[in-house]
């Protein structure tokens, strides 16, 4: 499903060399017995996750669907993130797919949940509110705010059948409102982090809204599953990516800029930059994660990769397949000089643009590169290479021997912000 390219990278370590390491790595991984220990739920996920509840997801979602014409999904960090990168990477930007979905409870903008709230006027909504807690911030200032919108415009007995929670099983705000008020409940595991959740009831309710094959993500996880869980590098594409990842620290590449040529994929960069610098950006280690569209962002970005500070390596996912096409016209006049192109598929210029990139960067402004290469943009794609970055992100950082499970850092301006807002 993937091949993994480290040959445009100027790699000078042997892969071979890592070997022990990994092995040692892939075992706390498997064993559940290294830092986080408590929070490796996913690995074993693809085969484990709970089949009734998957069913109810399906059902509920075709629900929503039918009785909804915007389904607003509250929550922040990796309670929207991964569910965002999936439904537009698979649909598109602009989907013939209803209901429309729009993210919030990820903002304190006043003028952004005041449009939010202005726009979805007359319009048939659903909610779902994620939150472990259902204390965190954004979220349940943005929920209050929903949930009273809903019992004005509704009532509060249609109002419950139209706001879902997914949350704790048991404990938490949210979940004591859930049963006070009779909302549908989905859970988050307790040993799955919000980050590593797309592919539980958080991420999977608000896809298959989308009108998105569940099925057809999960047999691309455990697909994934399936090919990733033997350590050898030679044979493990998501290990051999971690461990140039370090090699290329080593060389002191300190920023990775992860690269799609897919507008749709812009969200899929967010997700990816949430995983990655949340999960090893501790202990004054780990490696800055960005990220960019190309070749839109060659024209804000490209000067400084090509000739600025050598401080940054790539990491291009390039798509065989596009979810669409166009053949390029002629015109008779050819007043803009485009005829060059006609007859031309459009994905084979957006081909061209990245080869011709990929030589330039690496060849004239000797930035490393690393090529991930997929097949398409299904859902079957998507459920594979979130897993894949998955046991990645889990080897890079055990490797540095951090936590990829916790977050502290995080919790240093919440503390300041609470101070501040007069919170007790």
């Amino acid at each position: 499903m993937i091949r993994f390219d480290e040959t445009h990278a100027f790699l000078k370590e042997d892969f071979d060399a890592y070997q022990e390491a990994v092995n040692r790595c892939h075992a706390m991984l498997m064993n559940k017995s290294g830092k986080g220990n408590d929070y490796v739920g996913w690995v074993e996920w693809p085969n484990t996750y709970d089949k009734e509840e998957f069913a109810r997801i399906k059902k509920r979602a075709a629900w929503i669907r039918e009785n909804c014409d915007v389904f607003l999904v509250c929550g922040i960090g990796g309670s929207y993130l991964g569910a965002r990168a999936a439904i537009e990477m698979i649909n598109g930007l602009y989907p013939s797919q209803k209901p429309e979905i729009i993210f919030i409870g990820n903002t304190f903008s006043s003028t952004y949940i005041a449009q939010v709230l202005r726009y979805i006027e007359g319009k048939r909504a659903v909610v779902n509110v994620i939150s472990k807690s259902g204390t965190t911030t954004e979220t349940a200032l943005a929920f209050r705010l929903l949930k009273q919108y809903m019992e004005k415009t509704y009532g509060k007995e249609e109002a419950a059948k139209r706001i879902v929670a997914t949350t704790d099983h048991a404990k938490g705000t949210l979940k004591q409102i859930a049963d006070r008020e009779g909302y549908d409940t989905y859970t988050i595991p307790d040993d799955i982090g919000g980050r590593f959740s797309v592919m539980t009831a958080v991420g999977l309710l608000p896809i298959a809204v989308a009108g998105i094959d569940i099925d057809e993500l999960m047999t691309g996880v455990q697909a994934a599953y399936a090919d990733l869980s033997d350590p050898d590098l030679h044979h493990n594409p998501a290990y051999r990516y971690a461990v140039a990842r370090r090699m290329l620290q080593n060389a002191g590449k300190d920023v990775e800029m992860l690269v799609t040529y897919e507008l749709q994929m812009t969200s899929f960069g967010e997700w990816w930059k949430q995983l990655f610098g949340e999960s090893e950006g501790k202990e004054g280690k780990g490696i800055l994660p960005h990220s960019a569209t190309f070749s839109t962002d060659l024209h804000s970005l490209g000067q400084f990769v090509q000739e600025g500070k050598k401080v940054l390596f790539e990491t291009v996912i390039n798509v065989s397949k596009p979810s669409e096409d166009l053949i390029f016209p002629s015109d008779e006049e050819n007043m803009d000089q485009m005829n060059y192109l006609s007859g031309k598929n459009l994905h084979w210029v957006n081909q061209m643009a990245a080869k011709g990139t990929l030589e330039a960067h690496v060849e004239t402004g000797k930035v490393p590169n690393l090529l991930i290469e997929i097949p398409d943009m299904s859902a079957h794609s998507f459920g594979y290479l979130i897993y894949f970055f998955f046991r990645a992100i889990g080897m890079t950082s055990y490797l540095i021997d951090v936590n990829p499970f916790n977050q502290p850092g995080v919790e240093v301006y919440k503390k300041n912000m609470f101070r501040l807002l007069g919170k007790q």
